[in-house]
């Protein structure tokens, strides 16, 4: 996409928000702490600061690598034994910042985590643009392999564009053949992911996000009020259970809405063989000047 002033402002705007925001959330993760606490101060926390939330913040525990936002009402806590994954967005009128870190309760997985890590910030200043996404995914996978873990090779980095969270390309977090490339102008979220385990994830159950599809005939009076509500607020990104329900018994309406295909849930990614997961992620802007960290 082309960058013009305006546009890039609220770029490094949203980066400097989710950044801080993310530093602050870090803070807060320690055992005993509900997640629901975590997720809800990160999303209102961005708002304060001047942006929106581009998706809700994911909370994924241990094997669990991506999708899981706490439900309404969610009284999950964090235990002392857990790895967490914290992935937060930000955007200001639909110009995305995605970043993530990993936070070891347990003190156990600290290479794991340096894994993603070094991998992550080796790839960007690697970065020569045009640069071949495959390459990239060589160089996030060395890196992990060097540390002794699997890279996650179904997951991956994505370019972002105007109130699109995935579009465009995706950044492989293994080497693959391309021709696809990265070049000045894209707006980038790069994600490595690390496991101990066997190197893959696989759905599970739903995570608590969803996202619009369309407007479709239902039946259920208050699940027509519902998808009103959404389509008019939650058109173009990622939106929480938490964000449309105000109590349980609204839950049969958001139900008949995936059943009609009006909206989409989004199943939690679990490590196939039950590894733990280690998660970094930074977004960068290319520019004619070189690689801008918008999160760090």
């Amino acid at each position: 996409m082309d960058i013009e002033k305006e546009a890039y402002d609220k770029i490094i705007e949203a980066g400097k928000i989710a950044s801080k925001v993310r530093e602050e959330a870090k803070k807060m993760i320690k055992p005993g702490v509900k997640l629901i606490e975590v997720a809800e101060f990160v999303e209102q926390r961005i708002m304060e600061l001047g942006a929106k939330p581009a998706f809700p913040c994911n909370l994924s525990i241990n094997d669990i690598a991506a999708h899981y936002t706490p439900k309404l009402n969610d009284d999950l806590e964090f235990g002392d034994e857990d790895i967490v994954k914290l992935d937060l967005g930000a955007h200001i009128d639909g110009y995305i910042a995605d970043t993530a870190l990993t936070v070891d309760l347990s003190k156990s997985y600290s290479d794991l985590i340096k894994a993603s890590e070094d991998a992550l910030y080796t790839v960007i200043k690697e970065i020569t643009p045009p640069m071949n996404i495959g390459e990239m995914g060589r160089i996030i996978q060395e890196v992990i392999e060097s540390y002794g873990y699997k890279p996650v090779s179904n997951l991956s980095g994505h370019v972002m564009h105007r109130y699109e969270l995935h579009t465009g390309v995706s950044i492989p977090n293994v080497y693959e053949k391309t021709n696809k490339e990265i070049n000045v102008g894209d707006l980038v979220a790069i994600e490595p992911f690390a496991t101990n385990g066997f190197g893959m994830v696989k759905d599970g159950n739903l995570g608590n996000i969803y996202k619009f599809l369309a407007k479709r005939p239902v039946r259920l009076p208050q699940a027509r009020k519902l998808l009103d509500h959404i389509s008019k607020n939650h058109s173009y990104l990622p939106f929480a259970e938490r964000w449309v329900l105000k109590s349980e018994n609204e839950r049969l309406a958001l139900n008949s809405l995936l059943r009609a295909s009006c909206i989409y849930g989004y199943p939690i990614l679990k490590e196939r063989n039950g590894g733990m997961v280690s998660q970094a992620e930074h977004t960068i802007l290319i520019t004619d000047n070189g690689i801008e960290i918008t999160t760090k």
